[in-house]
């Protein structure tokens, strides 16, 4: 679904309003209680944050993924806590739905997910298994009409409120990937025990949990897709998530420049702002570069996918560059603000902490190098 541009301009107008007015002067409470205020909760699902990319057939907005990625810089303004309290359900924790399941898996899940009375969870990473997606031990063993689901995941994303969780699990004895299968598995079938959250060096606010999964009947009606495509279904979603997240970065990256500017400008030393030393300025030019070149990555890969173009090489480009720039961006801020960029009260060291995840999670930069090797190998160049 395209919005016709009035109507989108008004929804990117009213998502920077709530960024600007409302949730950055939370950023300070929420990193202290770790926790977001159940009210901007509420706040978000009646603005339909939950359900920007779930179709209109089941209460979502319908955004085209170039929609998506705009939404994203304009998120990125903030803590990215607060996207990720509706992340999930946007990206990983509905996508599988939407691109594997069935009119009835569609109908039951998917308008829970777009409203927000359904917080969804994509359950792959095992305590021995990261970056070796297709590695996963959990088993789910057919008996009858049910799968025996066995295992454990970790660092699952919104797990602590999840009432549903994609789950990738061992049904075959093949090696790799094509072993593995996806289920839907709510959280409230016999077996299922979520962890407490754990303590993480940024992002607070947002919580990831161990998943336990003891001889868990799950009904054969909740796998998605055929037996041994639940790693074909995963990858499909990562690459939608890692271009969300790209954009997530550059709108970090544009914030903090802009955070950057604001002091340079202000604060003096030597008799003169610091924003007219040619050093204070080649950092910020090389941020603003940098973010401008992701942003551009980001938009041209949303408009292949939005053509139906196979964008798993873009994906991976456009999260390995603009998740490692803009960490770097965050670095230059520190040393732009000086001993202010390492004290709290200015939040830039928060940030530095906060863009740290995005180099490893959905896939490391190390994974992504990989990736864009093997498909430019593949195409000859």
């Amino acid at each position: 679904m395209v919005l016709d541009p009035e109507t989108f301009d008004q929804l990117l107008e009213t998502i920077r309003r709530f960024v600007q007015e409302r949730l950055r002067p939370l950023e300070g409470e929420v990193e202290a209680n770790d926790a977001i205020p159940d009210d901007v909760v509420e706040e978000m699902k009646a603005m339909g944050l939950f359900g920007i990319s779930i179709a209109p057939e089941y209460g979502g907005i319908g955004l085209t993924m170039s929609e998506e990625v705009r939404v994203a810089f304009e998120l990125g303004g903030t803590t990215p806590a607060f996207r990720s309290t509706f992340g999930t359900n946007v990206g990983i924790g509905s996508q599988g739905v939407a691109i594997a399941g069935t009119d009835e898996q569609k109908a039951e899940w998917l308008p829970k997910m777009a409203s927000g009375e359904v917080i969804a969870s994509f359950a792959l990473t095992e305590p021995d298994v990261g970056s070796d997606s297709g590695a996963v031990k959990a088993k789910a063993m057919r008996d009858g009409d049910v799968y025996r689901l066995s295992g454990t995941k970790r660092y699952i994303t919104n797990a602590d409120k999840a009432s549903v969780f994609t789950v990738m699990a061992r049904t075959g004895e093949e090696a790799g990937g094509r072993g593995v299968s996806a289920f839907l598995v709510p959280r409230d079938l016999p077996g299922v025990s979520v962890g407490e959250p754990e303590k993480k060096m940024g992002q607070q606010g947002a919580k990831v949990c161990d998943v336990n999964f003891d001889d868990t009947p799950v009904p054969a009606a909740n796998r998605l897709g055929a037996e041994g495509e639940g790693f074909k279904v995963a990858m499909q979603v990562l690459d939608r998530g890692r271009l969300h997240i790209s954009a997530v970065c550059v709108g970090i990256a544009e914030r903090l420049i802009a955070d950057c500017v604001a002091y340079a400008t202000e604060r003096k030393q030597f008799g003169q702002a610091l924003s007219e030393f040619q050093l204070i300025q080649a950092m910020i030019a090389d941020s603003k570069a940098e973010a401008m070149a992701a942003k551009a990555l980001v938009l041209e890969a949303a408009a292949k996918k939005d053509a139906g173009e196979r964008i798993t090489l873009e994906a991976a480009a456009a999260k390995y560059f603009a998740s490692e720039m803009v960490g770097r961006v965050a670095d230059r801020a520190v040393q732009i603000h000086g001993g202010a960029g390492y004290i709290a009260d200015y939040g830039i060291e928060r940030f530095y902490r906060d863009v740290r995840l995005f180099r490893i999670y959905e896939g490391t930069s190390q994974i992504q190098q990989l990736i864009i090797a093997r498909e430019t190998i593949k195409n000859g160049g």
